[in-house]
């Protein structure tokens, strides 16, 4: 489960989690591990940040899909892998991944999706060049699609990274990556893929600089979607 359509991403050599900070002139940026009570700054970060990584606020009438999607499920099912970025406003940004894709997927199957299709009944495809942005999203929650073989084979771990406007630009998306490995390393973290919208350009410079590269998918199975992995 990847978030093409929301990453806006965007090192410090000692994170520390929970106590590493990011100070300037105007605000201090924390990083910690996520709490419950984070859950509905995750559900309004996705929206904020879903549109190529611009605000998607204007086009969902259900401003949780995002959320539900692409940052609920991690916090939910594997909380111990979300970390988040927290300054004098609130939870601003998160960083959220899993060890193994396929597995992850499976565990989607079984204990996040069925509640969801109860929740939202599938759309009528034969209306589809019709469909809201509400009615993509929910087919995407009815037709998950996975993760092409050819990335997870040679890297089974992902993540996600999304930050709003007011943190980006000062580095803390790096730091942020950096005190999340120092974390993800002792919970089973491998080889690391990310997926992002080809119009993210700025999302795709930043994980450049991260040392991922992109991987050479096939277009009908890559889609608007570009692949990059971090041995």
């Amino acid at each position: 489960m990847r978030n093409p359509v929301g990453f806006i991403c965007c090192i410090s050599t000692k994170p520390c989690i929970g106590k590493h900070r990011y100070r300037t002139a105007s605000s201090m940026v924390k990083f910690r591990p996520l709490q419950p009570r984070d859950i509905d700054a995750l559900y309004s970060i996705s929206l904020a940040t879903g549109l190529a990584g611009g605000d998607a606020s204007s086009l969902y009438r259900d401003r949780k899909l995002m959320g539900h999607v692409y940052s609920a499920p991690y916090a939910n099912l594997q909380p111990e892998l979300c970390l988040v970025a927290e300054d004098e406003a609130g939870v601003a940004g998160f960083v959220a991944g899993t060890s193994d894709t396929r597995t992850w997927e499976r565990r989607l199957e079984r204990e996040w999706w069925p509640q969801l299709r109860r929740q939202y009944p599938a759309p009528d495809q034969a209306h589809m060049a019709e469909w809201t942005h509400d009615q993509r999203r929910i087919f995407m929650i009815h037709n998950p699609k996975p993760t092409p073989a050819a990335v997870v084979q040679s890297y089974p771990s992902h993540l996600h990274m999304n930050l709003l406007p007011r943190v980006q630009g000062r580095e803390i998306g790096s730091r942020m990556f950096a005190a999340w490995l120092a974390m993800a390393a002792t919970r089973g973290i491998g080889p690391l893929h990310v997926g992002v919208n080809r119009e993210n350009v700025r999302a795709i410079s930043f994980w450049h600089r991260l040392g991922f590269a992109e991987l050479d998918i096939l277009e009908a199975l890559a889609g608007r979607t570009v692949w990059m992995g971090r041995a």
